[in-house]
């Protein structure tokens, strides 16, 4: 452990803007989860996960607070200033995933048949999920890159957007195992496959910066970000153009949505969101590459 050279306790990491933005982070997403399980209520697996995420970003907050605090930040064998940029881009993603599906599946203007008490409950949770994402999209803000200044890549917009990029991959993963249909042609599986390429790339490129092993890597790290980024918005721009043509075209296809397809378990439906999300990824990819050009990796910070 290296010496701080000063007091053991870091008061600043409570009393400073990103300090009280990870302090309300705690109260709102303690706030959130408690009121769901004493009398929100939650089922089935959106239920689950909102519980998952607001659960987890509160015990990985309260981490990061207990280091910061401490100092013991320092006794750990990753890059601090990368790992806590990483989680509060992730934590907004999640955090906002969560405060659109809670009140959309569980929440009800009147008091049947769940009663009056749980109806408010699940109102106040969902208040207070909103707050939890405001909490850490001000995270994002104030920690993010400023021009001209010395940071961690995942604090530049091609660091946050890396995760913004490996979060809305796995919102294609989800839809792909929706009854997509994806293995009936070669040509979509070759869109499975640029999907999930780019996804552990990204992943891996998120991972090194976070661990901070960058510079031990025997090929320059930075160029090899660079051209990996150049590959994905080549490979999907042709995603972009197959999966559509393979889903909607009339000839391999349906451009309408099926009339007898049940709400929730059709494939089409799910063939869309991929549609979606590819050309979202597109367009992050090559905001990504554009600001890539302008940016230099700071793996100790």
């Amino acid at each position: 452990m290296e010496s701080t050279g000063g007091p053991y306790l870091n008061t600043a990491a409570l009393t400073s803007p990103v300090g009280i933005a990870r302090l309300l982070q705690m109260t709102f997403g303690c706030a959130t989860f408690s009121l769901v399980a004493h009398q929100g209520g939650f089922s089935a697996a959106y239920g689950t996960f909102c519980m998952f995420v607001w659960t987890f970003c509160f015990a990985v907050t309260v981490f990061i607070i207990t280091c910061e605090f401490t100092h013991l930040h320092s006794c750990l064998s990753i890059s601090w200033g990368n790992f806590t940029a990483a989680f509060a881009m992730l934590a907004t993603l999640m955090s906002i995933t969560a405060a659109v599906i809670y009140p959309l599946y569980f929440v009800q203007l009147g008091c049947y048949p769940i009663g009056c008490e749980v109806r408010d409950f699940r109102i106040a949770a969902s208040v207070f999920a909103g707050l939890l994402f405001i909490a850490y999209t001000t995270e994002v803000f104030l920690t993010r890159a400023k021009p001209g200044q010395v940071t961690s890549y995942m604090a530049t917009i091609s660091g946050l957007l890396k995760i913004v990029q490996a979060f809305v991959a796995c919102i294609i993963f989800g839809a792909l195992v929706n009854d997509s249909q994806y293995s009936k042609y070669v040509a979509t599986q070759w869109c499975v496959a640029v999907y999930s390429f780019c996804f552990v790339v990204t992943v891996v490129v998120v991972a090194f910066s976070v661990t901070g092993k960058t510079a031990l890597l025997w090929f320059p790290f930075e160029r090899s970000v660079v051209v990996y980024t150049f590959v994905a918005v080549l490979l999907y721009v042709s995603a972009a153009v197959i999966w559509p043509v393979f889903c909607f075209d009339s000839k391999y296809g349906s451009p309408q949505r099926p009339g007898l397809c049940a709400k929730g378990k059709c494939p089409w439906d799910s063939q869309l969101v991929i549609a979606i999300f590819t050309y979202v990824n597109l367009l992050l990819y090559v905001v990504d590459l554009a600001y890539s050009q302008r940016i230099r990796f700071v793996s100790h910070l």
